[in-house]
């Protein structure tokens, strides 16, 4: 994706982490040790659950490119967005709790996201990729952590500011999250209507599926249905540009990010699906 790739696609990552920091608290990360139940089984279903739920769906999806079974993968790894906040607001669920699960699980991810991408890699094409987990752990913690914690304290020093600014740069994030799609379907332009039939209804399963199953667990495993509700869009709402950053860094692009551009579409009309279903439970 050329200049988009090496220059635009960080730097739209970095904006839209660092909004997220603009809604963001220390009592968000320290929430872990005065409420833990709910955080650990949201932060257990969306580290471990939904990766192995993407690699089943995988093994028994009937002819799926391997580059798309990495991609799928890479999904599966990356954290929620600043969108499940919003979900989670419109269907009546703990904001609170989403909030946190989505700063806890962005600093988890810079670990999980390549060692996840790197062995996927060998499992499903069968050769070892060279790059180095470490190195791409640093890459993630400069475009995902670093202003993710310069948006913290902004909020934290420049309070007012962050408050006025943080609905604009929710606008603007969801415009460059459009502009990293739409790049990606230019690039690829000639081959995308084919990648889309390949990789459009598994990508459509693992968001509906997952939405499914995170409602199940918190119904029986959280402490309320709010909580419930939250685990929906936290878990059925995947990063979609740090999805395809990912891919295009480490595999170059190509088929590799084709599921993260189609989930990106396809998950705001299954979300408000949702939001119509669950809203009043």
């Amino acid at each position: 994706m050329g200049l988009i790739s090496s220059v635009f696609l960080p730097l739209a990552i970095a904006f839209i982490m660092f909004s997220l920091g603009l809604n963001l608290r220390i009592s968000d990360f320290t929430r872990i040790f005065t409420q833990p139940k709910d955080l650990i089984i949201g932060l257990f279903s969306q580290i471990i659950i939904l990766p192995i739920v993407a690699f089943i769906l995988i093994i028994f999806y009937p002819n799926l490119p391997v580059e798309l079974a990495v991609g799928v993968m890479i999904l599966a790894a990356v954290p929620g967005g600043a969108t499940s906040n919003f979900f989670t607001s419109l269907a009546k669920g703990d904001v609170a709790l989403s909030i946190s699960l989505t700063a806890l699980t962005s600093l988890i991810c810079i670990i999980t996201i390549p060692f996840i991408a790197v062995y996927s890699y060998s499992y499903f094409v069968g050769t070892k990729i060279d790059v180095s987990i470490l190195q791409k752990s640093l890459e993630l913690f400069a475009i995902v952590t670093v202003p993710t914690i310069l948006g913290m304290l902004v909020n934290s020093f420049f309070n007012s500011f962050a408050l006025n600014f943080e609905s604009k740069a929710k606008v603007i994030s969801i415009v460059l999250l459009a502009l990293v799609i739409i790049g990606a379907v230019i690039k690829y332009q000639s081959d995308v209507m084919n990648y889309f039939k390949q990789a459009g209804l598994i990508t459509l399963i693992l968001n509906i599926l997952m939405m499914i199953i995170a409602f199940y667990i918190g119904k029986f495993f959280a402490s309320s249905i709010k909580k419930a509700k939250t685990f929906v869009f936290e878990l059925g709402l995947q990063n979609g540009t740090i999805a395809i950053f990912v891919a295009d860094s480490i595999f170059g692009g190509g088929p590799f990010i084709i599921p993260a551009a189609t989930y990106s579409l396809i998950m705001f009309l299954t979300s408000i699906i949702f939001v119509y279903l669950i809203k009043d439970k």
